[in-house]
């Protein structure tokens, strides 16, 4: 198969994006994931440029990696030096890298109003800058900055831009579409056009998301000849973000017989946005194809009934390829394969006519009517599934609890206290806590009761806390401020995340259900943790 080169630019132009901040040791954690991921290249960043990314060079040669070559970013030297005296080319020379890319204006209304220079000084900067960088480091790139965008004001400027900067020794040019205005037709066009006049020349592709085709247009000039694909992971980048290598990378390889990581590191592929996600403080984006949490997953039951008998009927490619896996939701879309699924998730084996599946499916689909959002709150949809079947134990039951809220002065924060009577077997305990809000002083007094019975409680911890106001209510009217609203809270121990939901007119109350399955939830897996270990113990000669 044909090998493409895969080149990354998340760590700058990545960094472009509006929420995106990368520190040094970000950008150094980055890179070692990228390299165990098997990217070609990583541009590292503008040495010349900010402090972050001089320490960046620096500390990344402290690191040996095992599939990737770190590379350097510059533009052209400056009109009114020479290379020689130029700072930005001595700092890319200094930050020892052995691949360089540079910069050039191939647009001659940049040339003309950002450069303030003559055309033909620009060939010369972009001629003499590669002629000066080559000798010095193993391979050269050349970015042509807005070339779609200059090819169509002035293509003959275009592709002498291109010459000079072969003829200076670059080795692979890359073709920019940098406003991201290219239509997938007219950029497959132009590089024909490119080819047919400079076919000596080895061509890339650099392809911004302006138009909601960067994905498309990069792998049609991968298709077209392009040898090097340049994108960010999760598309990160400036304005609408750069073409999303997480895409384009599963498409040529899966989809069009090409190789871009090396054998096997595919299925690292999920793993991987996901941690840039992490370390970039972002979201995920769930519905991102391929590597989403929502990419293979199925929620109607027509769906679920197909992909059980074969995931192929729904699903373009197969999850685990990519590191993902399919998802079975459950709501109010939901049938009876939806229940079956999940039920053999949890161990158990039912039949589609037993009166507990349609018990289970009448139970979800109207709490899902009232709000609860089962498809998310997995951990709640287990604890109904074993409630149901009367396999879950009552830890504990909350009798009464009181919620103050006060504030005195207006300079100060409000005041949060509750109380709460918590009864665990015969035993009722009382308490009261303070916390940095309502649910926050509900959760410390709920805590304090319990955690002498299951002491466990203590390694859980909140990891997110989500609030939908629903302010039309069932009537198609609008609820105002008495709307009901639905509260997801994600929790974690050392073992791993679950979310549970709450629903009700009060915000506490739909908290406190929350809450209280989050509790519940954490016990529950800690007994199946303990049964487990014992029937294995058990088996053991």
């Amino acid at each position: 198969m044909h090998k493409i080169q895969v080149y990354d630019t998340t760590l700058r132009d990545g960094t472009q994006a509006e929420d995106v901040h990368l520190s040094t040791e970000d950008k150094i954690r980055i890179s070692r994931k990228l390299d165990e991921l098997g990217i070609d290249y990583i541009e590292g960043g503008w040495p010349g440029s900010n402090p972050t990314d001089h320490r960046f060079f620096q500390e990344i040669q402290n690191y040996a990696l095992h599939n990737s070559r770190i590379v350097a970013f510059g533009s052209t030297h400056m009109a009114k030096k020479t290379p020689e005296s130029d700072p930005n080319l001595e700092a890319l020379i200094k930050a020892k890298t052995r691949v360089v890319t540079i910069f050039g204006k191939t647009w001659d209304i940049h040339v003309k109003d950002a450069l303030r220079t003559t055309l033909e000084r620009n060939l010369e900067l972009i001629h003499d800058t590669a002629a000066y960088l080559r000798p010095q480091v193993d391979e050269l790139f050349f970015d042509a900055e807005h070339f779609f965008d200059g090819f169509k004001a002035n293509k003959e400027y275009a592709l002498s831009c291109l010459r000079q900067a072969l003829q200076g020794g670059a080795e692979v040019l890359v073709l920019c579409d940098t406003n991201g205005g290219t239509i997938t037709m007219e950029l497959a066009r132009i590089i024909q056009e490119v080819q047919k006049e400079i076919p000596e020349a080895r061509l890339g592709i650099h392809a911004h998301n302006d138009s909601e085709l960067a994905v498309a247009n990069s792998i049609t000039a991968v298709d077209l000849g392009c040898v090097q694909v340049q994108g960010t992971i999760n598309g990160y980048g400036e304005r609408c973000g750069n073409a999303n290598l997480c895409s384009i990378i599963p498409v040529l390889q899966l989809k069009m017989g090409y190789t871009c990581l090396p054998e096997n590191n595919l299925s690292l592929l999920a793993s991987t946005a996901h941690f840039v996600a992490d370390v970039a403080n972002i979201g995920a984006f769930h519905r991102q194809p391929f590597v989403g949490k929502s990419a293979f997953a199925h929620k109607g039951g027509v769906h679920v009934s197909a992909v059980r008998k074969n995931p192929m009927t729904y699903e373009h490619i197969v999850p685990e390829l990519v590191g993902n896996k399919q998802r079975i939701l459950l709501s109010d879309l939901a049938g009876q394969s939806n229940i079956l699924f999940k039920a053999r998730q949890y161990g158990f084996h039912l039949d589609k006519d037993d009166p507990f599946v349609l018990d289970l499916l009448s139970q979800l689909k109207e709490l899902e009517s009232q709000g609860y959002e089962y498809a998310v709150a997995e951990a709640s949809f287990e604890l109904l599934l074993n409630r149901t079947l009367g396999r879950a134990r009552r830890y504990f039951s909350l009798d009464t609890y009181r919620v103050l809220e006060s504030k005195k002065n207006p300079a100060d924060n409000p005041f949060s206290e509750a109380t709460v009577m918590v009864r665990v077997g015969g035993m009722q305990e009382h308490t009261a806590a303070t916390g940095k809000g309502p649910v926050n002083a509900l959760d410390n007094a709920m805590r304090k009761a319990l955690e002498q019975f299951y002491p466990t409680l203590r390694e859980m911890h909140l990891i997110d806390f989500k609030v939908r106001v629903f302010a039309i209510n069932d009537t198609g009217s609008y609820s105002g401020t008495a709307s009901r609203v639905r509260v997801l809270l994600e929790s974690a121990d050392q073992h791993g995340q679950w979310m549970t939901v709450g629903v009700s007119y009060n915000i506490i109350e739909a908290s406190r259900q929350a809450l209280e399955d989050s509790l519940n939830y954490k016990l529950f897996k800690d007994d199946q943790a303990k049964l487990t270990k014992a029937i294995r113990e058990a088996e053991q000669p």
